[in-house]
């Protein structure tokens, strides 16, 4: 089995936080009716660090909600006969907000479209834009990123795993073989 390949290590990912935030404030014209949405589980630590980078920067700190979106997949049949369903915190109304959803990697484009499902859900934001640490292709849905950390070509028999200090306690993307292609 080949050896992963070290994409992003803690430096790398912090610089490429720090120039999304920048821009989450540009696209926005600031921090007003800024809301970020982080996709359970790698998009909740994510969105975390963008709201203190932002807040370092602006000096005010856009609110967080964490989103479960199990039931919202289209396939969670598939996933397991008891899908583990855990909670979505979103104490704030999302009513007429700009809402940036944070996950760690998009690829299909299904889990953004079920975030997206799950989101309406809660109300009518004004917009919805998307932030990722890493892009890596192979969409299968008319879905992109809005603000991108890194953006990967790769081949279905490649996967990408992002490990994070508040669930793994590294900073590191790497790029790995899998034995099954798609």
């Amino acid at each position: 089995m080949e050896r992963p390949k070290v994409i992003m290590d803690e430096k790398e990912i912090d610089r490429a936080l720090s120039r999304m935030a920048h821009q989450i404030i540009e696209r926005n014209k600031g921090v007003k009716d800024l809301c970020l949405i982080g996709i359970r589980t790698g998009g909740v630590p994510l969105a975390c660090r963008l709201q203190k980078k932002i807040e370092q920067i602006e000096g005010s700190a856009p609110q967080v909600g964490i989103l479960d979106i199990t039931l919202y997949r289209d396939d969670w049949s598939n996933l397991s006969q008891h899908p583990i369903i855990r909670k979505t915190e979103i104490p704030f109304s999302i009513d007429d907000k700009k809402i940036v959803l944070v996950d760690d990697v998009i690829y299909t484009g299904r889990t953004i479209r079920a975030a997206m499902d799950a989101v309406i859900d809660y109300g009518r934001p004004s917009k919805i834009e998307l932030a990722v640490l890493v892009d890596r292709g192979r969409r299968e849905l008319p879905i992109q990123p809005d603000f991108c950390g890194v953006t990967l070509s790769t081949s279905g028999s490649e996967h990408v795993n992002v490990y994070l200090k508040e669930v793994s306690g590294k900073d590191q993307v790497l790029l790995e073989k899998t034995d099954n292609a798609k």
